[in-house]
């Protein structure tokens, strides 16, 4: 049997630190197959030092020796409280931040059974940072303030002793140790706020400790540039639009138009990082960073850019950064001003025999200076040849006769944008001899440009190829998990959904409507909407899951019952039977290829249930099968759409995962074991157990 690799996590000796460390790594341990760790307590200065007053204490304070571990190598990796980290960390240690926060707000503490009120009127009160200072400062005007030091246990014992009558505490730490009851009240975010790390640990390791990498990008997010077009928010993409409404973190640029921002949800930071006429908010280098950092901290990021990310927008400095920490990323086109100026107005670049083609440069050079613009400069540009394919001979011919070298660097770009895009690279002499099919649109270029890419290898999935089945109405939200997590979604509905629409809906017959689908979902609301159908008559609703109760909440409804755990039919079977009463009545939802165990389970509770089909599944045929490195299926017909098109054998050598027990016994029909079963029967769930699959096997023992 193939040992099992062993990480060894540095961390402090407080009873915190090992506490939350090892809680984090049992988590991680649990996504991941084949990957332990083990705990190496290392004491930092700020463990021995206990009378440096915190507000004057140097950056790395508890941070140090672990930082000196890791680059000797003593251990694979450290756990922090992430608002431990100093900013910025040694250049040879990179880091992440995990997901996981715990609850972000301070509070009081006051010794067992002591109120507020009962506070003398000089209160001693214990307080370690300027953010705290001046809060009590203001709560209690008449207080002592006096430095405080020691872990949690330690700073509560100085309470109860008498030593202090008051100390202002994370609540964090006190939920990670089980001690929640000593908190005497809670502290507002408008009375207080706390940094934004409050709350999260965070994971430090060598840099470029390929390992490592792996594991951060499952908690990555893709960063994306976007294009938002010129000056008039109609010319913005759908795509950015989406990516908008999506984002944690967007840093924009000044020429945009700023009623894009109501896009972002009501949580995201907007962070203005333009320029206007020389003039920058931030550096370039700033910016980098700031999209770095924002992106290792598990940020949906937006890199909002004016007109077109890829024209004059620096875009590659901001790429290659994150190349090279290997965090994933895509790049949303944008409609630029050379559009709207041209395009726009008449001025238009290409004119029937007027003009063939057009020149787009700069006169400004790296650093801001003038540069030559002479017919030799301009002869050194990248061209690109629309409408070119079955003129590629002559056009490699002209180039090189016209002074040109065999050897610049070219490429067939097929199917541009396209989820099947396909480009060929070569050089201007070879560019006849590659084989192409004349039949696909393509674009022909020719210059230096050609020889670089991005980096889709990035992210948990790899820039693999996702085939998703998935019918329509969930393809987007489907497409969107995949981009987030490094990879690329070929949207390949095998059904689709048709609504029986005759289907009369008595709604205040029944006490009960049972769902197990977002499909079925959205079906029931259908037939809600075509007969006008008061949302207060839906009886009470039970659902298999989360993603079901997401599904209604898209409708401002709630739903009252659903299974804590386990999300699936069987699930709903033992709700049910502990929930209904004998002689309720229950309406029963689901699709023709839904079968009737789970109303036949229902009455096994002494309910009545009308088990009603309100939707078909429809196959949807295509006429070839594009190429795909793993396929999801979300459900049983799915299965059998693929199957019967293109047989068991197209699964071969590809990686399947599946939404749950029912779409796997469809695949078992054909002999066929998925290889991954979602690890909760959602499509976000599917989509994370498929990235922690690709993840464990980029873990090397």
């Amino acid at each position: 049997m193939k040992p099992i690799p062993i990480l060894k996590a540095g961390t402090r000796p407080s009873s915190l630190a090992l506490t939350q460390t090892r809680a984090a790594l049992d988590r991680i341990e649990g996504m991941l197959e084949g990957i332990a760790f083990e705990m190496v307590p290392i004491t930092s200065v700020g463990d021995t030092d206990r009378t440096t007053d915190l507000r004057e204490s140097p950056a790395d304070f508890f941070t140090r020796e672990l930082d000196a571990a890791l680059l000797r190598g003593d251990i694979d990796l450290a756990v922090h409280s992430a608002k431990d980290l100093p900013d910025p960390l040694p250049p040879s240690i990179d880091w992440f931040w995990l997901p996981w926060r715990e609850e972000p707000r301070d509070v009081l503490i006051l010794s067992k059974d002591r109120k507020i009120s009962d506070l003398p009127d000089n209160p001693v009160i214990g307080v370690s940072s300027e953010r705290r200072e001046e809060y009590c400062s203001k709560r209690f005007p008449d207080g002592i303030q006096e430095t405080i030091r020691g872990n949690i246990e330690e700073r509560i014992a100085q309470v109860d002793d008498g030593t202090y009558d008051i100390v202002v505490m994370a609540a964090a730490a006190l939920r990670r140790l089980g001690i929640e009851e000593r908190i005497t009240e809670w502290i507002g975010l408008d009375e207080l706020e706390v940094p934004e790390a409050q709350g999260y640990l965070a994971i430090t390791f060598r840099k470029d400790d390929k390992r490592m990498m792996a594991l951060r990008s499952l908690f990555m997010h893709s960063a994306t540039f976007a294009g938002a077009g010129v000056s008039n928010r109609e010319l913005c993409t759908i795509a950015t639009l989406r990516a908008l409404k999506q984002c944690d973190t967007c840093l924009y640029d000044s020429l945009i138009d700023q009623s894009l921002l109501g896009e972002l949800p009501p949580h995201a930071q907007a962070i203005d990082v333009g320029k206007r006429c020389g003039a920058h908010s931030r550096e370039q280098h700033e910016t980098t960073r700031l999209t770095c950092e924002c992106a290792r901290q598990g940020k949906r990021v937006v890199r909002l850019k004016g007109g077109d990310p890829g024209i004059f927008g620096r875009l590659a400095e901001e790429t290659e950064a994150l190349e090279k920490l290997g965090i994933p990323f895509r790049v949303i086109p944008g409609i630029s001003a050379l559009q709207a100026a041209t395009t726009g107005t008449g001025m238009l670049l290409t004119r029937r025999n007027v003009s063939r083609g057009f020149v787009a440069l700069t006169p400004r050079k790296s650093g801001g200076a003038l540069a030559r613009c002479d017919g030799e400069m301009k002869n050194k540009l990248p061209v690109i040849y629309y409408m070119s394919i079955k003129a590629v001979g002559p056009i490699s011919q002209q180039l090189i006769e016209d002074g040109r070298s065999p050897d610049t660097p070219a490429a067939i770009i097929f199917n541009a944008g396209g989820e099947d895009e396909k480009i060929l690279k070569t050089t201007l002499g070879e560019l006849p001899n590659q084989r192409h099919c004349a039949k696909q649109p393509g674009l022909i270029m020719v210059g230096d440009t050609t020889a670089y890419s991005y980096t889709t290898e990035l992210g948990a999935l790899g820039g693999r190829k996702i085939l998703l089945t998935c019918s329509e109405a969930i393809q987007q939200k489907a497409a969107d998990l995949v981009r987030d997590r490094g990879g690329h979604p070929i949207q390949f509905p095998l059904i689709r959904l048709k609504c029986r629409r005759g289907f009369q809906l008595r709604c205040a017959e029944y006490d009960w409507l049972v769902v197990t689908s977002p499909s079925s979902v959205r079906a029931f609301m259908q037939l809600v909407e075509d007969q006008k159908t008061d949302y207060r008559a839906i009886p009470k609703i039970m659902v298999c899951g989360r993603g079901t109760a997401d599904e209604f909440a898209e409708y401002g409804i709630r739903v009252d019952a659903q299974p804590k755990g386990g999300f699936s039919a069987e699930s709903l079977k033992v709700l049910a039977q502990a929930i209904l009463k004998p002689g309720e009545k229950v309406l029963r939802v689901r699709s023709d290829k839904a079968g009737t165990d789970l109303a036949n389970a229902v009455r096994n509770s002494g309910a009545e249930v009308e088990d009603a089909i309100i939707y078909d599944n429809e196959r949807i045929d295509y006429e070839e099968l594009p190429d795909f490195d793993a396929v999801f299926f979300a459900s049983a017909s799915g299965v059998e759409s693929f199957i019967g098109q293109w047989g068991f054998q197209s699964l071969e050598n590809k990686t399947t995962v599946v939404i749950g027990k029912p779409t796997s016994q469809a695949l078992e029909k054909h002999n066929l074991q998925p290889d991954i079963m979602a690890g909760e029967a959602t499509i976000p769930g599917a989509i994370q157990s498929l990235a922690e699959h690709f993840v464990s096997q980029k873990l090397p023992s």
